[in-house]
């Protein structure tokens, strides 16, 4: 999973927000975390022209059915991106 979030947010809001996806996926194991950094977009998202990165490898049996739902609510993350993996 990659998420994109905002690069107004502080590095405590950004870890905090971090650990409520994290919640969302209960049963997921966190096999890798890694932090990208703030990267250029190519195209403004929300009026952003910059993201920070995040890149997770998770491993779990099924994926919530609302958990789509509940990062696309967040007005912090601008984009996600969740590969399921066989």
């Amino acid at each position: 999973m990659v998420l994109v979030l905002k690069t107004s947010l502080s590095e405590a809001n950004r870890k905090k927000l971090v650990e409520t996806v994290k919640g969302f996926l209960k049963d997921a194991k966190v096999k890798s975390e890694e932090e990208w950094g703030q990267k250029a977009l190519s195209y403004s998202i929300k009026k952003e022209v910059s993201g920070f990165y995040l890149d997770f490898l998770l491993e779990l049996e099924k994926v919530p059915a609302d958990f789509e739902k509940r990062l696309m609510a967040n007005e912090d993350i601008l984009r996600h991106l969740l590969i399921k993996q066989k």
